[in-house]
């Protein structure tokens, strides 16, 4: 079926768009946006159609091909995670491989432990940001250049929800423009950062409407009430939400009811994408989306850079890196290196890479090699660990 008309049927249940060519955006017109209304047929909010382009459709549907291990239970949590592997890579992560429009889930030794290939190009493509639920069984994934977000069911493989129209960009109703970041609340509403119609929303799956909207579709900093250009919108461990504007840099913290904490200005960045807290919460975590690009944490009270991760050129330089985070238990910096096509570990004191999965420039999909890879998460969920002899 159409994209159009799978939307119309439901499912059951870094940048004004990250990458080079996304930075145009910034001189576009701001749509306006409006507060959703309970969902309507199709064709009474058609919005834009958008021109899919070879690049957007990527790889196609494609998967690794390798055998994966069975699904361990749930049985950490963020506050209480399962065993650490240790250095260099305490954890297995989730990557939404944009390009090749999946999600992986790769082990500290570098197997594939889990893997979602698109179900269907139509509604499901160019994956490029995933997070965990706060039970570990769901995946929050935004998808910037198909105008969607989802919610993906990790035990059966399959998105449960959606909202925005594939293919279709505008403001009303369940129409989006360039979504970017994706979280599960814990009170298991949708978190995303709606670019290019400068706008936060928080939707609730279960009555499909939107229940806060920041940003009235002017792009300038003025929070809650404006925002210019916002590429990230991160819950902390309270339930305050950090959210990152891409003009000057601007990084705010925001409760669920409307009030701004701080505003700063994240230091050195000329593109910041998608602030996150350090593990204590103290500081934040923020990758430059540049080439070179760079990533720094930063003090929120005095502004003042603690610690940067930087090279002009040779193996270590970053070429459009769109997250980072601190890892639990070692402290060292985990990075998506976008457009060098791969997700590395700083080594904290040293800054050197002492982890890597994918190949420096090398697109692929087969085991060991990534295209695009856009967005991470932390699985501290599930004991591979413990796990990694079963067949």
């Amino acid at each position: 079926m159409s994209a159009a008309q799978w939307w119309g049927q439901g499912v059951a249940g870094r940048t004004p768009g990250r990458g080079v060519w996304a930075l145009l955006v910034m001189g576009a017109v701001a749509l306006g946006a409006q507060a959703a209304r309970p969902a309507k047929a199709v064709d009474e909010t058609p919005g834009k159609a958008v021109t899919i382009t070879p690049e957007m459709i990527g790889a196609g549907q494609v998967s690794s091909g390798a055998k994966l291990p069975p699904l361990p239970p749930v049985t950490g949590s963020r506050q209480k995670p399962v065993a650490s592997w240790g250095k260099p890579l305490p954890y297995p992560i989730m990557i939404a491989d944009r390009r090749n429009n999946r999600l992986i889930e790769i082990a500290p030794d570098k197997r594939i432990l889990w893997e979602f290939p698109s179900p269907d190009l139509s509604y499901y493509r160019g994956n490029e940001d995933v997070n965990f639920s706060a039970d570990g069984m769901q995946l929050a994934v935004s998808e910037e250049d198909n105008f969607d977000i989802h919610i993906v069911d990790i035990e059966k493989k399959a998105v449960t929800w959606t909202w925005g129209i594939p293919d279709r960009r505008g403001s009303k109703d369940r129409l989006l423009n360039y979504p970017d970041d994706a979280h599960l609340l814990s009170d298991g509403q949708f978190l995303t950062a709606d670019i290019r119609n400068c706008r936060v929303l928080i939707v609730d799956p279960k009555q499909n409407k939107i229940t806060t909207q920041w940003g009235d579709g002017q792009c300038k900093h003025n929070p809650p009430h404006q925002l210019a250009w916002p590429n990230g919108a991160t819950p902390m461990e309270n339930g305050d939400i950090l959210v990152t504007e891409i003009t000057d840099a601007w990084v705010s913290r925001i409760t669920r009811a409307g009030k701004v904490l701080w505003s700063v200005k994240a230091p050195g960045l000329r593109y910041p994408s998608d602030t996150f807290p350090t593990v204590d919460g103290k500081q934040l975590i923020v990758a430059d989306f540049a080439k070179p690009g760079r990533v720094v944490i930063f003090d929120p009270a005095t502004g003042k850079p603690t610690w940067e991760y930087f090279h002009k050129d040779g193996e270590g330089a970053l070429d459009h890196p769109s997250i980072a985070r601190e890892l639990p238990d070692t402290g060292d910096i985990l990075i998506v290196d976008d457009l060098h096509d791969r997700v590395i570990v700083v080594d904290r004191k040293t800054k050197a890479i002492i982890w890597q999965y994918g190949q420096k420039g090398v697109k692929g999909h087969k085991p060991g090699l990534l295209n695009y890879p856009d967005g991470v998460d932390i699985d501290v969920f599930r004991d591979w660990k413990g796990a990694k002899a079963a067949p």
